[in-house]
């Protein structure tokens, strides 16, 4: 299972998505950047606190051309009830498989409950990572101001 690193290309994922049909990455954000969450699930506070922020955050996002999308483990239900609680409006994966996820990408699965653990992924408009953050435990993960400041100086340097 080895960690994406700045430069590789994201793996093709496929999950069912919120809503109705699939959530099909990287290809969801293509020309795009884009910010790709596995958050470890409704009952983490800290994942909770994050979903929000990036809800938040995604109007200065959007300025930027950045989309985001978040998955879990979790089934459609569970996923719904989150996503109606905290308002959320950019798509959501759900039902992914922990296994298949760690091996494509590296991330950590926590065994008994099985989940996988916090990780995130900033990504270029080809779907090259960017940024990957791994979490094997409930603190560290990506924040929408960290995501915004990044972006904007890409694209002032990419102007420059």
């Amino acid at each position: 299972m080895p960690l994406l690193n700045p430069g590789d290309r994201f793996p093709s994922l496929t999950v069912p998505r919120l809503g109705g049909g699939s959530l099909v990455l990287p290809d969801a954000l293509h020309g795009h950047f884009g910010v790709v969450l596995f958050y470890r699930g409704h009952w983490c506070p800290y994942c909770n606190a994050q979903l929000r922020a990036f809800q938040r955050g995604l109007d200065g996002l959007a300025e930027l051309d950045t989309k985001v999308v978040a998955l879990s483990v979790e089934n459609e239900a569970t996923t719904r009830a989150l996503a109606d609680k905290h308002g959320l409006t950019f798509p959501l994966g759900h039902s992914a498989d922990a296994d298949a996820l760690a091996a494509a990408t590296g991330a950590f699965v926590n065994e008994d409950p099985e989940y996988v653990q916090s990780t995130g992924f900033v990504l270029d408009g080809e779907g090259r990572i960017i940024v990957s953050v791994y979490s094997s435990g409930a603190i560290g993960r990506l924040l929408p101001d960290d995501v915004t400041g990044l972006v904007r100086y890409l694209r002032q340097h990419a102007a420059g």
